[in-house]
């Protein structure tokens, strides 16, 4: 356990795994940006208008923080945290509601898009994710370090 707290190799690799899964759900899903629209507007929380806005603030967000994440930018860990919570809230309001619909994390081409009845599924792994972040959070407390500003010069 004590490796865990103290070596920096653990806490690059999750940071580096989970940054790399929020700039891949963003790219896959900004080549069809109209599908991941639809799938907002299925979720029935914003008017029509706003799916395709939210839709590319989402994937925008998704990229920019997820490559912030991998380069241990001040900000982007909580931002991810925000995200994963969000999404946590939605996908619960889905399954509440007895919607089977795509979550719409991976883009048009994501197993789970033609599996559907998958939300349950989304909720357990984003709650590992933030499992992830916590350990993050923890391992940042336990040494004191602290990621860089956002827009310093990039260096590891």
């Amino acid at each position: 356990m004590r490796f865990l707290l103290s070596s920096h190799i653990p806490y690059r690799l999750l940071r580096i795994l989970l940054g790399g899964i929020f700039v891949y759900s963003g790219l896959s899903k900004s080549f069809d940006l109209e599908y991941f629209a639809g799938i907002i507007n299925a979720f029935g929380l914003l008017p029509a208008h706003l799916a395709y806005p939210a839709g590319v603030t989402i994937v925008l967000g998704e990229m920019m923080l997820g490559l912030g994440l991998v380069f241990d930018r001040k900000g982007c860990l909580g931002g991810i945290l925000a995200m994963l919570l969000g999404f946590m809230a939605v996908a619960g309001y889905a399954i509440y509601m007895g919607y089977d619909i795509d979550c719409g994390c991976f883009g048009p081409g994501d197993p789970e898009a033609e599996a559907f009845s998958q939300l349950r599924r989304v909720v357990y792994r984003d709650a590992a994710m933030v499992a992830g972040i916590a350990y993050l959070y923890l391992w940042r407390h336990k040494t004191g370090r602290h990621p860089l500003p956002f827009f310093s010069k990039f260096k590891e």
